[in-house]
C-alpha cells in the first residue's frame, strides 16, 4: 500500500509519501514548507495570506512529487480536513479531491488531532506502542488529554477551556515582547534560569475533571509583567521560566490523574507541536519513568503530511470506511470541517 497525504491545516503546506512493509509505516518522502517569515509582520497567522501561500507551495511539491513517482503507484490519496483554518483546509481538500477523482483512487480524510497522536508511529511498526495509553495533544490551537484503548480508538478525557498551551505561550511571549512565533523563543529563554522567582497559578489542578485552562495563567503574567516599569532581560528569562513550569506542572498533574482512573495504561503518548519543548520531556521522562513513553521525532510535531499518511494508513487497516471516499458523487460530498473534533462526524448537520 502506498498512499499520498497532503497537509494544509494552518500555515505549513506539506506533502508525504508512505508505505507499509509488514505493518512497518515506512515513510517515502516528505516535504514542509513553513511560511512563519511570511506571518512574522503580523505577529500571527493571517488566514487569507496562508490560503494564497498554499496554493504556490502545494504546485511546487506535487511537481516534485510527479518527478519521483508514477501517479499509478498511489493506492490512496489523503488530506486534512479538519480541525483548522476554513480557507486553508479549502486548498488542501480541493486539490486531494482533483488528484483522487483524476487517478480514480480513494480518498481518505484525516482528523488532523489524531493524526497528531499516530505520528508517533512514523517509521516503526504498529506495534510499537502498547495499549491502552493516555495520549496528550499539545499544540498552537489544542489540548486535549485522551483514553486510546487501542490503535485509532479515542476516548475524550478534557481539553481546554480557552487557550491552547501552544496559544498560551505565543501569547505570553508577545506580553513579554518576544518576536513570533514567540513559544520556542520563551521556551529558550526559561532555560536561563534554575529556580522559580515567580508564584504563578496552576489553573483547574484541583478540579475534579480532566479539562485545563490557560488563560487566568496568561493573565497573571499580564499583572506581573506591570509591575515592572522595564522587562530587562533577566526578568524576562525568569517570568519564562515560571509561566513554563506552571504550564508543564498542571500537565503533568491531569495525566496522573487519569493513570489512577485508569491503572491499566501502559504507555504515554504526547504529540503535537508543544511536544517538541525539551522541558517537558525532561519533566515527563522523569515523571513517568514506569510508563512506555512516546514523543514524535522533532520533524513529526509541527503540522506535516507524514502524519496524515500515517492516520489514513490506521483507517484503511480498520477500515473505518466513513471517512474514505470513492468515485465522483462521494468526493462531492466532502466540506473541510474546521471545527471536526475527535470521535465527532465530519458531516456536519
Amino acid at each position: 500500500m502506498r498512499i499520498l497525504a497532503i497537509e494544509s491545516s494552518c500555515d505549513e503546506t506539506s506533502v508525504a509519501v508512505l508505505s507499509d512493509k509488514r505493518q512497518f509505516l515506512n515513510l517515502e518522502f516528505s516535504l514542509v514548507n513553513s511560511q512563519i517569515k511570511e506571518h512574522q509582520k503580523y505577529g500571527g497567522v493571517v488566514p487569507e495570506v496562508a490560503a494564497r501561500l498554499h496554493v504556490p507551495n502545494l504546485v511546487k511539491m506535487l511537481s516534485v512529487v510527479n518527478e519521483k513517482y508514477a501517479w499509478k503507484d498511489f493506492d490512496y490519496i489523503a488530506v486534512t480536513a479538519g480541525p483548522g483554518l476554513i480557507t486553508s483546509l479549502m486548498i488542501g481538500s480541493e486539490s486531494a479531491k482533483i488528484i483522487a477523482h483524476l487517478l480514480n483512487r480513494p480518498l481518505i480524510i484525516v482528523n488532523h488531532l489524531t493524526a497528531h497522536l499516530n505520528s508517533v508511529l512514523i517509521n516503526k511498526s504498529l506495534n510499537s506502542v502498547k495499549f491502552p495509553a493516555i495520549g496528550l495533544i499539545v499544540s498552537g490551537g489544542h489540548t486535549e488529554l485522551l483514553y486510546l484503548s487501542r490503535l485509532h480508538e479515542y476516548k475524550v478525557l478534557g481539553k481546554t477551556r480557552d487557550d491552547a498551551v501552544g496559544e498560551a505561550y505565543d501569547k505570553v511571549a508577545k506580553l513579554l515582547g518576544l518576536a513570533y512565533p514567540g513559544g520556542p523563543i520563551l521556551s529558550k529563554r526559561a532555560e536561563n534560569v534554575d529556580k522559580d522567582y515567580y508564584d504563578f497559578p496552576r489553573p483547574m489542578y484541583d478540579s475534579p475533571n480532566f479539562d485545563f485552562s490557560f488563560s487566568g495563567l496568561k493573565t497573571s503574567v499580564l499583572y506581573k509583567s506591570q509591575e515592572y516599569t522595564k522587562l530587562t532581560p533577566k526578568i524576562v528569562d525568569r517570568i519564562s521560566y515560571a509561566f513554563q513550569e506552571a504550564v508543564i506542572d498542571v500537565l503533568q498533574h491531569k495525566i496522573k490523574r487519569a493513570l489512577k482512573k485508569y491503572p491499566e495504561v501502559k504507555s504515554l503518548v504526547v504529540a503535537g507541536g508543544v511536544s517538541a519543548n525539551q522541558r517537558l520531556r525532561q519533566v515527563f521522562t522523569e515523571k513517568f519513568s514506569d510508563l512506555e513513553l512516546h514523543f514524535p521525532e522533532l520533524q513529526f510535531c509541527g503540522d506535516n503530511a507524514a502524519m496524515i499518511a500515517a492516520d489514513a494508513y490506521l483507517q484503511v487497516k480498520f477500515q473505518n470506511k466513513t471517512q474514505i471516499l470513492n468515485g465522483a458523487s462521494d468526493l462531492s460530498r466532502l466540506r473541510p470541517n474546521p471545527n471536526w473534533e475527535i470521535n465527532k462526524s465530519i458531516w456536519r448537520r
